[in-house]
């Protein structure tokens, strides 16, 4: 338990030395949120209607998807994991660790964003702000477990941008964030419910924030469902796929073995 401490404080006080880490995981959300304070809530008044938990969910989307995959992959590089692996520490905290102190440093962006985005910009507030709370918590867990997922398969850096970007673009432009689901065409909303952010988004707007089914694209319930079940399914196959040096052709599993954790959102959708 003390090595895994040691562990943990030694990846979070990384999370604050490196000046990249610091950047993706507090100065670029917390930078977007005042440009989208300033000019969307001018341009676009209703959108300080979901501003709160938008720009809360991206503060948490983009500290894990863009930031966690990079590390993981120059780790395994530098052959440090073959250290690890010399010295008994198993691949389940290997992961876990730098996977929980990025969670842990994007959702502090995320909290800081929840509690200003009113007092700044008028954003509207939860009406049960445990709900929010726990529920942006949990959507900051996923996205952890999906980036150390890109991490773990990815060959080398530039293809994790790729892995990274497929989701994080669909998921700002159809996700929710920007505009409502129900807005979307019918026949996009299908592959909304494909991405993390769009049940991110029912689930706070509707358990935090009291909408009524009828202004939901997905059942809040349903979309929290899927959020826990894709954050154990990413985060299993990850341990699974996990490779401990980057020059050893064998593995367990192939690397598309990583699209299971699609199943999760395929079924929510057919669910909500």
């Amino acid at each position: 338990m003390t090595a895994l401490m040691n562990h943990f404080a030694y990846e979070l006080k990384t999370g604050l030395r490196n000046p990249m880490q610091l950047f993706i995981n507090y100065l670029f959300p917390l930078g977007f949120f005042a440009m989208m304070g300033l000019v969307m809530a001018e341009i676009n008044p209703f959108f300080r209607d979901t501003m709160t938990p938008a720009l809360a969910i991206f503060a948490v989307m983009a500290g894990t998807i863009l930031g966690l995959p990079t590390p993981l992959i120059e780790s395994r590089e530098a052959g440090v994991y073959r250290s690890f692996k010399i010295n008994g520490v198993p691949a389940t905290a290997i992961l876990a660790m730098p996977t929980l102190t990025t969670v842990f440093h994007c959702f502090s962006a995320a909290v800081i964003i929840m509690l200003t985005s009113g007092p700044l910009f008028k954003g509207v507030a939860p009406d049960n702000w445990l709900a929010m709370v726990l529920l942006v918590a949990l959507s900051a867990v996923n996205f952890g477990a999906l980036a150390a997922l890109i991490g773990v398969v990815s060959h080398d850096s530039r293809a994790s941008v790729l892995w990274s970007q497929l989701i994080f673009l669909p998921s700002m432009l159809l996700g929710g964030l920007m505009m409502p689901l129900d807005i979307l065409p019918s026949s996009v909303q299908p592959v909304a419910a494909l991405l993390p952010t769009s049940h991110a988004m029912q689930a706070i707007l509707g358990l935090a924030y009291g909408h009524e089914p009828s202004t939901l694209v997905l059942d809040p319930w349903v979309s929290v469902g899927v959020l826990g079940v894709s954050t154990l399914v990413a985060f299993g196959l990850a341990i699974y796929l996990f490779n401990w040096d980057s020059r050893n052709q064998s593995r367990r599993g192939h690397p598309l073995m990583a699209l299971l954790v699609l199943l999760p959102y395929v079924i929510g959708g057919f669910l909500g």
